[in-house]
């Protein structure tokens, strides 16, 4: 039986993003990312073909691991994640209708937000989880910030840029997890470069958990 979003997220959470996958290399690249211990892989929708990828790994792997879709701009890209078999949507700005297509489909929903509008505003449509993005352009002590006011159970994940080096001080200031999209995947790399820095990254986020 496939996890929920909060079992994910206790096991291990840090997400996947594998931007740009083709579909031909998504399940040898997925099964590699479930056995380093990763439990939410999102292929994002300006990929090649990602709803077949995003199929092909629900197959493969979501009876231990939580598959998603990144990028996803509008409902009707929501319907298409759920026919596909995705459960979670993440997206990369504040909107509400994104969220409420979502909760309607029954898939959990991690909105990107950049202000604690936008936050608070996301978590009113239904929102599961929250992602800070792009988080270049925050700070940990922003993050600080904001988790003085947001609910305590809410995960909070900054994406963008997140690497070995700068997971602690975002930890710090109270990011649940991270997006990890270029210091884990970028495409075209083989299976065992993609391993190598599955590893880092994990190791790295165990030392703090």
């Amino acid at each position: 039986m496939t996890m929920n979003l909060q079992q994910a997220l206790a096991h291990m959470p840090l997400v996947a993003i594998l931007r740009g996958i083709a579909a031909e290399q998504c399940v040898a690249i997925g099964r590699m990312l479930v056995d380093e211990g990763f439990s939410i892989v999102e292929v994002p929708m300006n990929s090649p073909q990602p709803l077949l990828s995003i199929e092909r790994l629900a197959d493969a792997i979501g009876d231990r691991a939580l598959i998603g879709a990144g990028t996803v701009l509008n409902g009707a890209q929501v319907a298409q994640v759920a026919s596909a078999g995705g459960q979670l949507v993440v997206s990369p700005n504040a909107n509400a209708q994104v969220v409420l297509s979502t909760c309607a489909a029954g898939l959990y929903s991690m909105p990107g937000f950049a202000t604690a509008s936008e936050a608070f505003a996301m978590l009113d449509a239904g929102a599961d989880a929250l992602k800070l993005f792009p988080a270049e352009a925050s700070t940990p002590q922003v993050l600080k910030a904001l988790r003085a006011v947001l609910p305590a159970d809410v995960a909070v994940l900054p994406v963008g840029g997140i690497g070995v080096d700068s997971m602690a001080a975002w930890h710090e200031a109270g990011a649940a997890g991270f997006g990890l999209g270029s210091s884990l995947y970028r495409a075209g790399d083989d299976v065992e470069l993609i391993r190598g820095r599955a590893r880092g990254l994990v190791a790295a986020w165990r030392t703090l958990a």
